[in-house]
């Protein structure tokens, strides 16, 4: 079993804390911990796809970071909460 990394955390505790429900079927069907470890890949893939489009627009690496990291966190690890 793979280890999760900074992305990978911040996914599951924000999950479990936005997505309860989401969590628990994934608890339930065994799913959880590979959607995490994919949640966090497909994140550095597009964060490095997009860094490096930005760095040679003529961003510094930083900033490239940064604004991929915006364009990118919502769509993997920071999901909109459930509704009740």
């Amino acid at each position: 079993m793979s280890t999760l990394t900074q992305y990978g955390l911040m996914a599951q505790q924000h999950w479990r804390e936005h997505r309860p429900r989401m969590v628990a079927e994934m608890e339930r069907t065994g799913t959880l911990q590979q959607m995490l470890l994919e949640a966090e890949a497909k994140t550095k893939d597009e964060m490095d796809a997009i860094r490096r489009q930005l760095i040679q627009h003529g961003l510094t690496p930083q900033q490239a970071h940064d604004q991929a990291w915006e364009m990118v966190r919502q769509k993997y690890i920071l999901l909109s909460p459930e509704n009740d």
